[in-house]
């Protein structure tokens, strides 16, 4: 089963969650903003992919961060900023029960999903 992160209010989410119905995929989605998202999840995306992935630094969250935050972010401080704000995420992140997609690009999600 492929689970869906994300929040629900997000076009690029939305367009990925129409992607995944016209490919006849079966997926949960996972709202971060209600139910959040646990440290030892984030720290397996981070081993998986990298902190600098994940971090969405064009959101208005980033932006909106101290400065002093920013310039000094590590993959520790990351997890925590990412945690707390979970808008900071780059949307989606689609687990493929193995595989970590971050963001949406349709030609990549067609070949990893269709192998």
């Amino acid at each position: 089963m492929l689970t869906l992160y994300g929040i629900p209010n997000c076009d690029t989410m939305k367009k990925a969650r129409v992607w995944l119905q016209e490919q006849q995929l079966d997926f949960q989605f996972h709202d971060y903003k209600k139910v959040g998202i646990a440290i030892s999840t984030l720290q397996a995306w981070v081993d998986q992919v990298g902190w600098e992935v994940l971090i969405n630094r064009r959101s208005t969250t980033w932006r909106k961060l101290p400065e002093a935050d920013r310039e000094t972010i590590n993959e520790a401080s990351a997890i925590t900023l990412m945690q707390a704000n979970p808008s900071l995420i780059k949307r989606p992140v689609l687990n493929t029960a193995g595989q970590l997609l971050v963001g949406f690009n349709p030609a990549e999600w067609q070949q990893q999903l269709t192998q």
